[in-house]
């Protein structure tokens, strides 16, 4: 179970490292698929309909745009939202839309359908969106026929425009139909206040002047009241002021009197000023003229001394009358007080009577004018959404008309975008072929597969496309794996005297034969006397290798009497030797599991160095697994990617289940170009590969160290053995 695990954990490791190898393994399917795609992109291109697109850019007005006779216009636009905007994008493809375009253009009838599949077809062609960063909106139609689509986009908007103009009128005749109920039901109730107002006015006495203005009885009553008022506070003023004057003036002499009433502004002033004045005077004048040297009894100054006695006689007569004057006074004045309190009291009581009934009279009128007041301001509303409703209103304002597109302007199929999207979708799908491929490819990869799974060692990497060495000219670098697999086989064979080996393989077609002949001809090259046995007796082809006639070998040799040196064949290699197959048997299991197949091969392990046979697939038939049985060794030939693991482990259980020995396994057939972990295995053959003396001197001295010289006899033909 463990190590299942670390099998498993070792191999996801090995493929998340390796994705680059992998693409590289796979790089034909990548390529083929990239192709594919990209042809199919190109066809499904070509074969596409081309389609022509009209466009129309128009602003949209919110609650539409409205220009009077003058020119003026009045903007109502509201706020431009992305719900706005949307709302109108579903509103232009709505069904109610398109079926007024429909029905403007005939569509149904001119292209044979119902009305609903006319619907349905439009919604697949018209297209809306905003432009980035603006109101505007434009509308575009995309179709096959390119006389139409100008045609079809004019369509739309001007049945989008219609909508909008019937939706605003409709609107605007709702609203004033609902002012004028409301101016009906608001006149009634005027009407009746009117009436109540007109009533109260009549039964009370207080006239009605109008809106905002004051009754005449209500300014009359109140002016009343207020000079009432004022004329009492001024009396009392006056009588204060009278009276605080006579209780001064009683303690006062004439003649302070006289300077006190003269500081005064009172009537009484002018009189004493004009004696007094007069007194002064000629007291000035007689003062003068004493000064001037007239004496005492002058006849002048006897005359102004009688005129100042005269003077001030008649100044103390008007002061005595004064003084009475001002007592009268206050006595009049304390009565007209007493009058005046009377009226205002009087004046105030009836004021009081009046008030309450202006107080309601009042809220009469207030009620009766407020809702006159909301009666005009519906009118007044009433009277603009009027004057609206007869202006033009332009829900739209066109900056872009649809225009008829030439035939070469076609906007799909768009061949750079779709080549472009089939080179990356082929690419993406290559690639994923080439991993899903990898993941589920179970066969042998690497080294380490093989040593993971059989548990057995790798003895040589066989590069792709080795032909066959013995046909080439001059050294080749590829015959440094099959040397590095001679030098293997040497030092993992754990016995010198196990000389018998047979290679199988899983399957038909795995390079079996070509690395036997090959690996017998460097054997040979190194000093080893090599035979070579064909006992594929299903399809034999070791003799094609070097045009041997095959009609006469082991068949022959084990069904008859024939002698070794009669099926033994020298080949023109020095140290090679060959045994075909011969005639082909019926029952070949049967004639290689004899106890004369036994006895050859021991009989051929003493005579030569190295006896290599060659075996049929060892899971098609059981050959092979008696082949495996008769050796001392078994080499099996695995084809890099090819059988899948599982395959691969009962060739090794079928080798062992028959009590043979695997000796290891060769992995035939490498691209060491593309898996870049073999390069290092195979890319010094030719630096680190000694010259051909070297080697086959090398090779013979080791040769004659470990093994005797074959015995081989011939009674009849000697040669042809050697």
């Amino acid at each position: 179970m463990d190590t299942n695990k670390n099998i498993n954990a070792s191999e996801a490791n090995l493929h998340a490292i390796d994705y680059w190898q992998v693409l590289k393994n796979r790089y034909g399917m990548i390529i083929l698929t990239f192709i594919l795609v990209l042809l199919t992109a190109a066809v499904i291109t070509y074969v596409m309909p081309k389609m022509y697109q009209s466009t129309v850019v128009v602003q949209i007005n919110p609650y539409g745009k409205k220009t009077n006779t003058l020119g003026v216009n009045d903007s109502t636009q509201g706020m431009m939202t992305r719900q706005f905007f949307q709302t109108q994008f579903s509103i232009i493809k709505s069904e109610e839309t398109l079926k007024g375009a429909i029905e403007e253009m005939q569509l149904a009838r001119k292209w044979g359908v119902t009305e609903s599949q006319a619907i349905t077809a439009l919604l697949g062609v018209v297209d809306t969106r905003q432009e980035r960063g603006t109101d505007l909106i434009e509308v575009s139609v995309r179709h096959r026929k390119r006389e139409e689509v100008k045609t079809i986009a004019e369509a739309v908007v001007k049945a989008y425009d219609r909508r909008r103009r019937e939706n605003i009128e409709n609107t605007r005749n709702e609203v004033i139909t609902k002012y004028k109920q409301k101016i009906e039901a608001q006149e009634d109730k005027v009407e009746d206040n009117r009436a109540r107002l007109y009533k109260l006015s009549k039964s009370l006495g207080i006239p009605y002047h109008g809106i905002s203005s004051q009754t005449a009885s209500t300014y009359d009553q109140d002016r009343k009241a207020n000079s009432a008022e004022e004329i009492y506070d001024s009396a009392k003023r006056e009588r204060d002021q009278l009276e605080i004057l006579v209780k001064d003036l009683q303690d006062l002499d004439d003649k302070r009197l006289v300077t006190r009433i003269l500081a005064s502004a009172r009537s009484e002033a002018s009189i004493l000023r004009d004696d007094d004045t007069k007194l002064k005077d000629l007291i000035s004048s007689r003062d003068n003229m004493k000064a001037s040297g007239l004496g005492s009894n002058h006849p002048r100054i006897s005359a102004i001394s009688s005129a100042i006695i005269s003077t001030d006689k008649q100044l103390t007569e008007s002061v005595r009358l004064t003084r009475e004057k001002l007592g009268s006074d206050l006595i009049t004045m304390n009565k007209r007080l007493e009058s005046l309190k009377k009226d205002e009291i009087a004046q105030s009581s009836s004021q009081m009577s009046a008030a309450e009934d202006h107080t309601q009279f009042g809220k009469v009128k207030d009620e009766y004018e407020r809702e006159f007041n909301v009666l005009q301001s519906i009118k007044s509303a009433e009277f603009g959404e009027t004057i609206v409703a007869g202006l033009e209103i332009d829900p739209l304002q066109y900056h872009k008309y649809a225009s008829e597109p030439a035939a070469e302007e076609y906007v799909s199929p768009k061949w750079v975008l779709n080549m472009a999207l089939g080179a990356v979708a082929g690419l993406i799908f290559g690639i994923g072929i080439a991993f899903a491929l990898e993941f589920m490819d179970t066969s042998v990869k690497s080294l380490e597969d093989v040593e993971r799974y059989l548990q057995v060692p790798v003895l040589a990497v066989i590069p792709r496309d080795v032909g066959v060495l013995h046909k080439q000219a001059g050294a080749s670098p590829d015959a440094e794996a099959y040397r590095i697999l001679r030098t293997n086989i040497e030092f993992n064979r754990k016995n010198p005297d196990d000389n018998a080996i047979t290679v199988v393989s899983g399957g038909a077609g795995e390079g079996k034969s070509t690395t036997l002949v090959n690996l017998a001809y460097i054997c040979a090259q190194g000093g080893y006397s090599t035979l070579m046995i064909d006992a594929d007796l299903r399809r034999p082809r070791l003799h094609t290798f070097f045009d041997i006639n095959n009609t006469v070998g082991l068949t022959n040799y084990l069904t008859t009497d024939l002698m070794l040196e009669d099926v033994i064949l020298q080949t023109p290699v020095d140290n090679l030797f060959f045994m075909p197959s011969g005639i082909l048997p019926a029952d070949a299991a049967g004639i290689l599991n004899s106890r004369r197949m036994s006895e050859m091969v021991q009989d051929v392990k003493q005579r030569f160095d190295l006896v290599l046979i060659d075996s049929p697939p060892i899971l098609g038939v059981s050959d092979a697994s008696v082949l495996a049985s008769e050796v001392d060794l078994t080499m099996i030939v695995v084809q890099h990617r090819k059988l899948p693991r599982n395959m691969l482990i009962r060739v090794k259980q079928a080798v062992e289940n028959v009590g043979g020995t695997v000796l290891g396994v060769v992995l035939n057939n490498v691209d060491v170009r593309s898996d870049s972990q073999y390069q290092y295995y195979t890319s010094y053959y030719t630096y680190y590969a000694p010259s051909e003396l070297d080697r086959e001197k090398t090779s013979s001295n080791a040769m004659e160290a470990n093994n005797p010289a074959p015995e081989v006899t011939n009674e009849n033909n000697n040669d042809d053995l050697y």
